[in-house]
């Protein structure tokens, strides 16, 4: 890893105690993160470095075509502004997983598709696939799916979903919290893609602030903007916290030092380092990651998702990042890379 030594790895450290509050069940894990418990929490520079020169072989992550380089995004925590009950701008339904969504787990009949699955509902006698986000919309009030919240602006509801969490400002001024529960099952599309195709955006202007402008200026074309993307994601209401919010590997995200991965190349907790470029400049960027969370669109071996954190400013970073990057995960000694297995 030839920029190892840019990089604090004691600055990981906390979010390594995270993951390795779960790791330390496997039997692959355990040594390594029973080791970690012994150096405390806050450990010396040198000594989290030579921690992870001991304990840790570092992987190349290399694509199948040979390249060792693959894209960077960045996501963060959005605040929303919401309600409980509907009523004034509050109209935009924040859904639970609707009663008549099937899942079902390719892995249970096909032992080589475990990280696959499937979501669709039952009509007459067949399993179709499930509603897209366009027809999801259409369905209202007849969709079988809790409402947890009325969001007040049909835009910060859809970067709600892309990031898969986030908190809600209740109009008494207390804070609620929703995450993850469950997605349609269509594949992602991103909308900044399709302003692009469109000849509405050029590639530059296509952020989320971007993105934002034209629906102000385009307010008649939303529905059409919107329903590009038919991949629809289900919240769960989670408890308050100041904590970061919760990921796929089930641990608080940690700003800066958590990362979305694919887990068919990356294992859930695993220690990443990512070698990359500041957002919109040649600035590097090398940093010891925790691989914490999955999403919809981060699929393939060099790629990843970095978590900025909570607020309006990571929301900014997030939204500009779109990086070249290269990523080595970090497993124990013995321990062979699941695309190895």
């Amino acid at each position: 890893m030839p920029n190892w030594q840019l990089d604090d790895p004691a600055a990981a450290w906390p979010a390594l105690r995270t993951s390795c509050s779960k790791l330390v069940r496997q039997t692959a894990w355990k040594n390594a993160c029973t080791a970690a418990e012994s150096l405390g929490r806050a450990p010396s520079g040198a000594d989290a470095r030579r921690y992870f020169e001991t304990h840790f072989v570092p992987w190349r992550l290399v694509n199948p075509d040979g390249s060792m380089q693959g894209l960077i995004t960045g996501y963060y925590e959005p605040l929303i502004r919401g309600s409980r009950t509907r009523g004034g701008r509050n109209t935009w339904p924040v859904h639970g997983v609707p009663r008549d969504m099937l899942t079902i787990e390719l892995g249970d009949v096909y032992p080589e598709l475990k990280h696959l699955r499937l979501r669709g509902r039952v009509e007459g006698n067949k399993v179709l696939p499930y509603f897209t986000r366009e027809e999801l919309e259409q369905r209202d009030a007849q969709l079988p799916a809790p409402i947890l919240f009325w969001a007040d602006d049909p835009i910060d509801l859809f970067f709600l979903q892309v990031q898969g969490s986030g908190r809600i400002q209740l109009p008494d001024g207390s804070m609620a919290r929703v995450g993850y529960a469950d997605q349609n099952g269509h594949p992602y599309q991103s909308i900044g893609r399709w302003l692009v195709a469109k000849g509405e955006l050029s590639l530059d202007k296509a952020s989320m602030d971007g993105i934002k402008r034209w629906a102000q200026d385009n307010p008649h074309r939303l529905a059409e903007m919107l329903n590009a993307n038919p991949s629809y994601v289900f919240f769960r209401e989670l408890p308050s916290s100041n904590d970061g919010p919760i990921g796929a590997q089930g641990v608080p995200l940690t700003e800066g030092r958590s990362i979305a991965v694919d887990p068919r190349y990356v294992p859930l907790g695993a220690p990443v380092f990512l070698s990359t470029t500041y957002p919109l400049s040649d600035r590097p960027l090398n940093r010891l990651m925790m691989a914490q969370d999955t999403g919809g669109a981060i699929k393939g071996v060099v790629r990843g998702d970095f978590f900025w954190g909570f607020g309006s400013e990571a929301g900014r970073e997030a939204g500009r990042m779109r990086q070249q990057g290269s990523m080595w995960v970090l497993l124990p000694r013995g321990m062979t890379p699941p695309a190895l297995q």
